[in-house]
């Protein structure tokens, strides 16, 4: 692929990513660490409650590949390997001959999204972990493997893994984002509002098969990692296990494709400091680690992330006593508001607006800060609906 189709293909990724962004309400972190990771050539895991937009949003991703070939299924623990790789021929079978149908299964996919992933059953654990590792299938009538284009698959959850079946497969995936309801009353009124109002046609970019296909193998790997990217790397490794994080080598190792995807994305020829925040989603185990990893990673990006990191302690702790309060009168609400959470909201949102400034003039990543600051919006949307009863619809216009 020539230097301007390179360029190209991340134009249209960059615009995929947008669109999408504005079409699902807090989501710009997931819907960018997605195509990273599909650019990467790894398999992502979207974790979260039902009813949180996952499938819709893998959905609306996979669907812009055109001339893919897109495969869907929701597993069950009682989901048979024919189900999934290729029924048997009843025609052949009647004429004694032991055939597989693959076409419009797993085994002829070049982007799948894989519902429930962890109720997978025993009987397609393994020929599952061989389709997500190696990308191959292993026939029912025992013939010669089976070469799978997968370029890479999403998969959703409701719950983490429960036993060591599943662990297998959750060790395979190597991203794996968290996300829940939203959280901005406002965006939440939007939402609301756009379930009766006429919707717009909205724009939709697509890229090639061929063109993401030559990424995955070409423009990705040659994206150069500097030594400074490599020291970081090794700094962040020791400060995990300093905590007692320990991620296999395996998963270091992969990481680094996803560093080189997130600089192609952005149109950059060489890893940026700015490209760590992905592995905030690659080097967790359980969520309750994933804010520690946070931390780590974001002090490591710029310094700009550990004063807006410290922020976001104090909005949280705001977000504890707004929660705590539940039930009190509104006068005991209201003067909570006066005396504590309007000043250090309003003193944080201004804070984050100069480090965000601060941060794009230097040229570092404002990502970390803006999620932050939307944590922050978030929240004091909540104070002004839930202690001031300010009008949900209303509370854009006041923010």
């Amino acid at each position: 692929m020539g230097a301007h189709d390179a360029q190209d293909t991340a134009k249209r990724l960059r615009a995929i990513g947008d669109e999408l962004s504005d079409r699902f309400y807090e989501r710009a972190d997931v819907v960018r660490t997605l195509v990273v990771t599909l650019l990467a050539g790894q398999h992502s895991l979207v974790l979260g409650p039902p009813g949180t937009a996952k499938s819709e949003m893998a959905r609306e991703l996979t669907a812009r590949v055109e001339g893919a070939s897109y495969w869907e299924i929701l597993l069950s623990k009682f989901t048979a390997p024919t189900r999934m790789f290729g029924p048997i021929d009843v025609a052949a079978l009647a004429r004694g001959e032991y055939r597989q149908v693959y076409d419009g299964r797993a085994t002829t996919a070049h982007v799948a999204f894989i519902d429930e992933i962890f109720k997978c059953s025993t009987a397609a654990l393994n020929e599952t972990l061989g389709y997500l590792n190696e990308r191959i299938y292993h026939p029912e009538n025992g013939g010669a493997p089976i070469r799978c284009p997968l370029i890479g698959a999403i998969t959703a959850s409701n719950e983490l893994p429960g036993g060591e079946d599943s662990a297998a497969i959750y060790d395979r995936l190597l991203v794996r984002i968290e996300v829940g309801y939203l959280a901005d009353p406002a965006n939440f009124a939007a939402l609301v509002r756009s379930a009766v109002s006429r919707p717009v046609e909205p724009a939709r970019t697509t890229v090639e098969l061929a063109a993401l296909q030559d990424a995955v193998t070409g423009s990705v790997p040659a994206v150069e990692v500097p030594d400074t990217i490599v020291d970081a790397l090794c700094t962040l490794r020791a400060a995990l296990r300093r905590k007692e994080l320990i991620a296999s080598d395996r998963r270091w190792r992969q990481a680094v494709g996803l560093l080189q995807a997130s600089a192609y994305l952005d149109g950059r020829p060489a890893v940026a400091e700015s490209d760590l925040s992905v592995l905030t989603h690659v080097l967790w185990n359980s969520p309750a680690e994933r804010p520690t990893v946070e931390r780590e990673v974001l002090q490591l990006v710029n310094p700009d992330a550990r004063e807006a990191l410290d922020l976001a302690d104090v909005v949280d702790e705001l977000e504890a006593q707004l929660d705590a309060m539940a039930g009190q009168s509104r006068e005991a609400l209201s003067e909570w508001v006066i005396k504590q959470a309007h000043n250090k909201l309003a003193t944080a949102g201004k804070r984050l607006e100069q480090l965000r400034a601060e941060a794009a003039t230097a040229g570092r990543s404002t990502a970390a800060i803006e999620r932050v600051a939307g944590r922050q919006r978030a929240v004091r949307a909540r104070v002004l609906t839930e202690a001031l009863g300010v009008d949900a619809s209303m509370v854009e216009a006041q923010l």
